[in-house]
């Protein structure tokens, strides 16, 4: 019985340490706003990894969509912007967090978090298009 203890033990830290999230810098709202506005600003991307579905109902203008299931098929893709500030968001953060930590692992070197994600830019009346 302790044994069988101990290893439900054992295999709940092993499995609580790989989902806790990264330390991922956040940037603001106004950030976004001022580096899309920005003439000479670092090259960046809005990395929206909710649904096509959520996507073609309102987005970021310029963001790009790759599902957070899929981030791990897309890495192919992706890698044109491993040192590129990549700026994930989801609708309320858990997805992004996710995502976040895929590319983590996988070389990404700047990685933000949208401060707020979809709900927060959408609450703060922030422009958004339809797809």
């Amino acid at each position: 019985m302790k044994g069988l203890f101990l290893l439900v033990l054992i295999t709940f830290v092993f499995i609580s340490a790989s989902v806790i999230a990264a330390d991922v810098p956040e940037v603001t709202q106004q950030q976004v706003l001022s580096l899309k506005a920005a003439e000479k600003a670092p090259k960046f991307i809005i990395l929206d990894v909710r649904t096509p579905q959520e996507y073609a109902e309102q987005h970021i203008d310029g963001a790009i969509n790759v599902s957070h299931t899929d981030i791990e098929n897309n890495l192919s893709m992706l890698s044109q912007y491993k040192d590129t500030m990549v700026i994930v968001h989801c609708r309320s953060g858990k997805r992004a967090d996710i995502a976040e930590n895929i590319l983590l692992k996988n070389g990404f070197n700047q990685i933000k978090h949208l401060a707020g994600d979809m709900n927060g830019w959408v609450a703060a009346g922030l422009p958004t298009i339809k797809q």
